[in-house]
């Protein structure tokens, strides 16, 4: 009885520090700011400010966040250590962990990008030192977003992309390309606290929105 109630108690500790860590991870991790223009149906219509990104393109996920974790933690031309920040983008197949990261489709390749913290510019941020590894300045632009928790599933994932597409349509807004998946925890974070979106860049941004955007 008493090595049962230990072994609960154990469990209780461990899901306690599980979940302390999540909370942390997420109130300490820096955001890519955005201004929310409008919400409808689960999606979001944000803008965003220009951004620096480390980019990479390889042939599976795991590689291509180990050059980019590699970048953030020294290996650039000042060995500057850089504090990731949220989201992580990423195109292609689905990442199999989560930190804030940006994926998109360009074959069977991957290609993933870490969003730099808002100090650094495109003359200030460190030069990577692994020819894999790029710096992209994206200018400022205007995304539909929704979002999604878990687990970022390959099937959840494509449900989630159809959906928005779906919502666009019927709002007569033009998506263009694809939509990224953005993921915003580290691969440590319990799956009930995951925060996932899916995001497209939007053609032609309504004269309402515009307006708002001043």
């Amino acid at each position: 009885m008493r090595s049962a109630r230990n072994l609960l108690l154990g469990a209780v500790t461990l899901l306690g520090a599980w979940i302390g860590w999540g909370v942390y991870v997420n109130r300490t991790t820096e955001r890519v700011p955005s201004e929310t223009l409008e919400r409808f149906d689960g999606v979001e219509i944000r803008r965003y400010p220009r951004t620096v990104l480390a980019e990479t393109t390889a042939p599976n996920a795991r590689t291509a966040f180990g050059r980019l974790f590699r970048y953030i933690s020294g290996a650039n031309a000042s060995r500057d250590d850089i504090a990731m920040t949220a989201p992580v983008a990423v195109r292609g197949t689905t990442v199999p962990m989560t930190a804030p990261v940006r994926t998109a489709a360009e074959s069977d390749d991957v290609t993933m990008a870490f969003y730099l913290p808002r100090t650094y510019t495109p003359e200030t941020a460190p030069m990577p030192t692994d020819p894999d590894v790029r710096l992209v300045v994206e200018p400022p632009r205007t995304v539909a977003v929704r979002r999604f928790f878990w687990y970022a599933t390959e099937r959840r994932v494509e449900r989630e992309r159809t959906r928005l597409r779906e919502q666009l349509s019927r709002r007569g807004l033009e998506a263009r390309g694809e939509p990224t998946l953005l993921q915003y925890n580290d691969p440590w974070t319990p799956p009930f606290m995951r925060t996932n979106e899916v995001e497209v860049r939007l053609e032609e941004v309504p004269e309402r929105l515009r307006t708002a955007d001043r």
